[in-house]
């Protein structure tokens, strides 16, 4: 780093300490101000903050594992949640903005009733907001810390101040501007982290140890190139080399129960978490719709070639790393390929990426918190100013919760799974509370406990490995929480006309639409299921026609680019000429 790094370093900081005052007095009017922006967010801005939040400062590192262990195809570890994604898009983005709520757990006293109602909704917002979100600003510093540490030598027992240095300035600016100020950060911090990655991967593949991307592609061997995993028998799958190979059960797990199945940070079936955050913000129902979409696109189709590239170059480049230490290629070519002027571009990207998430997790952590906990169970009936304060207060707090649970964990090598294991079931009931009356609060704790005990069953007294393991939680957890809701009460009849007379859903609510009858169901389902079809393969032909046209296969890029224009043509008709 040299005196011109640290210049772009510090004007990056300066940018981001100027949103956060610019737009503390308007987050300073009310909670809905602090938290959703005044429900005022274009789809642009939404979308485009939700993208800037999933693209951490370990996302980089983690693809370039996948991709130096199993090939461009490692990537269907997290591909596989198009699905999930596209059917928040058409489903249930028009949903959350019709709902008029601060936050996704809010909505269980919308939808139920009575003491497990409020109990549901004190837990999820202490589990959510505190235990849950300490943990993922956990990770995010703890990749933080890896990259300073690789990038400049910094001695492990020092990284962590620097991190903490980082993160106090992310939670200043949360905590002044609330969500205007983290959705503006995050435009700006996203564009940043996108074109200096972008520039990673041009200045990368111009090495003559590379020479472009023929050479890349001459150099590797041919498993790492393949888009799609090897599917058979393990006695099919020898001398394969290192692709990502799966079980034809695994490979169903994937893509046939795992995206609607299980509750995932950022990716919960039917939205929710930060993503139904933004969607609540958003202008109208439309922007709210287009919001999701621009972000579902933008996820899967913008954001992955840049990494991918690098990724492969990294075994050229760093054939001696081990499988432990594959996620630092990423880090060593920044620190040993760029030049002057551009080195402190990337780490200003890379501070872009962790303070859009960090950001982020904090505002969203603290509305659960003063909304759902502090304002419901503690201190009702205040002014707004007195909770913006309080929000304010507690953004700093949560920081300080996070650092000190950064400081105890070590490392968290297979959380994911674990997190996909331990809510495998409940995405079902997250899905179905808007379209079934008879689902109640019940249903939805029996959903969150269940997991736990089949996912201890599997772990202790079977050798099923995961994602095996999700058809046997699965179908523990749907029979548990089948039992629970029809052995306990249904919610009660006011509550469910209210959530009925502001929702309108479609689905089955026949004994309540028969009492309501003035109210107009919503209806054109048959359409919805043609555009997320749509949408899907939209995605996945632009994301592998782009991956193609990079790799030189203009014949298979323009057949997928084909297929991609027509789902297009199919979005458009619906959402622009209906």
């Amino acid at each position: 780093m040299q005196f011109v790094d640290w210049i772009i370093l510090l004007l990056y900081f300066l940018a981001s300490a100027y949103v956060g005052i610019y737009y503390s007095k308007r987050a300073g009017k009310s909670t809905h101000e602090f938290f959703l922006s005044g429900r005022n967010l274009p789809w642009w801005l939404a979308g485009t903050s939700m993208v800037a939040t999933t693209f951490a400062a370990d996302t980089p590192l983690a693809v370039t594992e996948l991709v130096a262990k199993n090939g461009i195809a490692g990537n269907w570890l997290w591909w596989n949640f198009v699905f999930g994604g596209m059917l928040t898009v058409f489903f249930f983005a028009r949903l959350w903005r019709r709902a008029g709520i601060m936050t996704d757990v809010e909505f269980v006293e919308l939808r139920y009733s009575g003491k497990p109602a409020a109990f549901l909704r004190g837990f999820r917002a202490l589990y959510l907001g505190l235990f849950m979100n300490c943990v993922i600003i956990g990770w995010v510093n703890l990749a933080m810390a890896s990259i300073l540490e690789g990038m400049f030598g910094i001695p492990h027992d020092q990284v962590m101040m620097y991190v903490a240095l980082a993160m106090v300035l992310t939670a200043i600016y949360a905590a002044l501007s609330g969500l205007w100020g983290v959705a503006v950060t995050d435009a700006f911090q996203f564009v940043l982290a996108m074109f200096g990655c972008i520039v990673l991967a041009f200045v990368v593949l111009g090495l003559p140890q590379i020479g472009g991307v023929s050479g890349l592609v001459e150099k590797l061997p041919a498993w790492t190139l393949r888009f799609t995993p090897v599917i058979g028998e393990s006695s099919q799958m020898e001398n394969i080399g290192g692709a990502f190979a799966l079980s034809l059960t695994s490979f169903l797990a994937f893509v046939g129960v795992q995206w609607w199945a299980s509750w995932y940070p950022g990716a919960e079936p039917g939205g929710g978490g930060y993503v139904a955050q933004r969607m609540m913000s958003a202008k109208d129902e439309k922007h709210s719709l287009f919001a999701t979409l621009w972000f579902t696109i933008a996820h899967y189709c913008v954001r992955p070639w840049p990494w991918i590239l690098v990724g492969l170059a990294s075994l050229v480049l760093y054939p001696e790393l081990g499988p432990d230490e594959k996620r630092l290629g990423f880090v060593y070519a920044m620190r040993d390929y760029l030049p002057v002027g551009l080195k402190g571009l990337l780490i200003a990207a890379f501070f872009a990426a962790y303070m859009s998430t960090v950001s982020t997790q904090l505002n969203w952590g603290t509305s659960y918190i003063i909304n759902d906990l502090y304002r419901r169970f503690l201190k009702p009936n205040r002014d707004e100013r007195h909770y913006v304060s309080i929000s304010r207060l507690a953004t700093g707090l949560l920081m300080i919760a996070s650092l000190l649970v950064t400081l105890i964990m070590g490392t968290i090598s297979g959380a994911w799974a674990f997190v996909i294991e331990a809510g495998a079931g409940l995405g079902l009931v997250l899905i179905l509370r808007w379209f079934w009356w008879r689902i109640n609060a019940w249903s939805e704790i029996a959903a969150m406990i269940a997991p736990f005990i089949a996912y201890g069953y599997v772990k202790f007294y079977t050798t099923i490995q995961f994602p095996e393991s999700l058809f046997l939680i699965v179908s523990f957890t749907t029979i548990v929480w089948l039992a629970a809701t029809f052995l306990t009460k249904p919610t009660d009849s006011d509550t469910l006309k209210k959530f009925f007379e502001r929702i309108h859903p479609g689905g089955w609510w026949k004994p309540i639409a028969e009492q309501l009858p003035h109210v107009k169901q919503d209806s054109g389902y048959g359409k919805l299921i043609i555009d997320w079809i749509a949408g899907i393969l939209l995605v996945y032909n632009v994301l592998f026609g782009l991956g193609k046209l990079i790799l030189g296969d203009m014949q298979t890029a323009v057949m997928f680019f084909a297929i991609a224009a027509a789902a297009t043509s199919i979005l458009y008709y619906h959402l622009f000429t209906k």
